[in-house]
């Protein structure tokens, strides 16, 4: 794919490059890189620098953080039209990257050199306010995941994940271990809350898959958690 289709292609998922000045436009193209990345890779190892300001085209990348006992956590995913917070942080602070950044699905990302965005953000009000702009609505999404982990339990955390990750079929294509890395939490226990679900006619489980069966009762679940009984864990913690 020639650089000309791959610039038209990364302007047709971020059309508000569109409203640029002509010369930030410009500068943009001429130092953009396009980089494919496969499912599995690592697109930013904890503590590397950021060299670069990354917007995804296509595919999806998942943020998270590993605790010293090796849970992980999920912050956030990256998708096409969206960039990625922590990048910018980085960029703007000149600090390492505090996290880990992995593909899920085979992605086609656009990166600028830092050198050209610290630039660009000196010289373009325009370019400054869409990358300020953006990182404030990404910023909102992470206050909001440090909300729900502070102050919503595991069921209702599964419960809404479920919601969010089924696709126009209702499945939610994600093992027990995957959503488990998702919320911080082990195998066991989200088995043990999807297997009470199942029981209760709101999901079926298959190797490597969830359907949503009920969805009005799990968003009501997800809600408050209080009108329907919990299932009941008799071993292990919700977390």
């Amino acid at each position: 794919m020639t650089n000309h289709v791959l610039i038209t292609r990364w302007l047709n998922v971020f059309p508000e490059l569109a409203e640029l000045e002509p010369e930030t436009s410009d500068a943009l193209s001429d130092a953009v890189r396009f980089e494919r990345l496969r499912r599995g890779d690592v697109a930013y190892f904890q503590g590397q620098l950021c060299q670069n300001y990354v917007m995804c085209i296509e595919g999806q990348t998942r943020v998270f953080k590993t605790s010293e006992s090796g849970r992980e956590i999920l912050l956030y995913q990256v998708g096409p039209g969206e960039t990625c917070v922590l990048t910018t942080s980085c960029l703007i602070s000149g600090n390492p990257f505090p996290a880990e950044s992995t593909v899920e699905a085979d992605a086609l990302l656009a990166t600028i050199p830092s050198n050209v965005f610290h630039r660009l953000m000196s010289a373009s009000p325009k370019f400054r306010h869409y990358v300020l702009s953006n990182y404030g609505d990404l910023l909102s999404s992470l206050i909001m995941l440090v909300d729900e982990v502070a102050f919503a339990s595991l069921d209702l955390r599964l419960a809404r994940r479920l919601l969010a990750e089924a696709d126009s079929r209702s499945i939610v294509s994600k093992t027990h271990q995957q959503l488990a890395l998702d919320l911080g939490s082990v195998r066991e226990v989200i088995s043990r809350y999807v297997s009470e679900w199942e029981r209760m006619g709101w999901v079926r489980s298959s190797r490597g898959s969830i359907e949503v069966l009920d969805e009005a009762a799990l968003a009501t679940y997800g809600l408050s958690g209080t009108e329907i009984p919990r299932p009941v864990l008799r071993l292990g913690s919700q977390s």
